[in-house]
């Protein structure tokens, strides 16, 4: 990175609980829109976002996408087509999740075509879409819709950088959790992108990442097991990563950590999985905390550790209730996985930026800069003829220096 202001914008569709607008924001783009449709999780983004300097300009937007018509988004953000450098999204994962029927293009709930209709309308200059595993493993499952999607956006000018999938705990986050991400960007802008995954980082185990709050936890109640139940945790704890957290789902009961074999795997590190601790004050006020500190399986995680399991900081508000806060946890992109994706795109922009590359991407044109090579760029229309700088680009929206 080479620089430390929020030059490059970014909007996002389906933000959630704001995991990937976290990591991106922590990566340094600049958030003009966050777009979701849950009441709890819209609650959450503003509670997190609005009034606080450093999401200045961000706008929390509460809309269902398949009555958003892609137009009246832009014109709302005051944008013209190609001002925008990056549109994010984590699209819903139940047609793709193998927990589910897998019927892909054919489920009601698939987005895919949606954020392509809005990358035509924006024209971004780089495109980041988030979904699960099961979209690109086994790899004949869905092969056929992929190559549609990747030709629809190359009709568009895009480039595929990567289509991979990436393993939460690689990159500082103490959970298995696979996510495949799909980086394109204009194909000016390929060049200077890194066709890889992004650099992994150093494993955190659950004990690691909880010790903290959980030594807090066992300080505030008045027990003499507590320390004792506490250290034999964080032994178990600090073996290894934790399995994935589950979202679960409006209509299916309460939350838990996850199917039987989770469980399990939780109460391997010293977790009970069988459900989500009380807040301290009403652990108090319902006498719960044999159930949720002092359990035969360990104890419980309030939804505040299980948002730092997932990569959230500690600080980060989640509204509604316990359930609802915990499905926001649950359902989530973790934030380190985004930032980690989000540098190598801002890297790339800046490095065209540095090589003088002004895209002119309604147009389908690219400027270069002086004393740079043609070759360097590939075009949206290679037909398309290079054009010498403006020496005047005032009121000219058509163009936009890269950033």
């Amino acid at each position: 990175m080479t620089s430390t202001k929020r030059e490059f914008t970014s909007v996002e569709i389906c933000a959630g609980a704001g995991g990937q607008a976290l990591g991106l924001h922590n990566a340094l783009f600049r958030h003009l829109a966050l777009i979701e449709i849950d009441t709890n999780a819209v609650a959450t983004l503003k509670a997190n976002v609005e009034g606080n300097a450093e999401w200045e300009g961000c706008k929390v937007k509460q809309a269902d996408l398949t009555q958003l018509k892609p137009l009246d988004l832009r014109l709302e953000l005051g944008l013209e087509a190609g001002d925008l450098d990056l549109l994010a999204g984590g699209v819903p994962c139940p047609p793709f999740s193998i927990a589910g029927k897998q019927l892909g293009p054919d489920d009601e709930r698939d987005l895919f075509p949606t954020m392509l209709n809005l990358v035509e309308e924006l024209e971004p200059k780089a495109v980041m879409i988030e979904n699960v595993r099961g979209l690109l493993e086994p790899k004949e499952k869905f092969q056929e819709y992929r190559e549609e999607l990747l030709e629809r956006l190359e009709s568009m000018g895009y480039e595929k950088c990567y289509w991979e999938v990436l393993e939460a705990k690689n990159y500082g986050v103490p959970q298995l959790r696979p996510r495949a991400i799909l980086v394109a960007m204009k194909k000016a802008y390929t060049p200077f992108f890194a066709h890889v995954k992004p650099e992994k980082r150093p494993l955190v185990t659950v004990g690691e990442a909880l010790e903290k709050t959980m030594k807090k936890r066992f300080d505030d109640v008045d027990d003499p097991r507590a320390e004792k139940v506490f250290q034999k945790w964080l032994g178990q704890a600090s073996k290894g990563v934790a399995p994935t957290l589950v979202g679960g789902s409006k209509k299916h009961g309460g939350a838990d950590l996850g199917p039987t074999r989770a469980k399990k795997a939780w109460e391997a590190l010293g977790v009970c999985g069988l459900g989500v601790a009380n807040s301290a004050k009403d652990m108090e006020r319902l006498e719960s905390q044999d159930r949720d500190l002092f359990a035969k399986a360990g104890p419980k995680l309030t939804v505040t550790q299980a948002a730092i399991i997932q990569g959230f900081p500690e600080t980060w508000k989640f509204s509604g209730k316990k359930t609802a806060a915990y499905r926001q946890v649950g359902n989530a992109f973790p934030p380190p996985v985004a930032q980690a994706v989000g540098e190598q795109i801002i890297a790339a922009l800046e490095a065209a930026r540095e090589a003088g590359a002004v895209a002119l991407v309604g147009q389908g044109r690219v400027l270069a800069g002086e004393g740079d090579s043609e070759l360097l760029f590939k075009l949206a229309d290679p037909s398309a003829p290079l054009i010498p700088e403006p020496t005047d680009r005032s009121g000219d929206r058509e163009s936009a220096v890269v950033g």
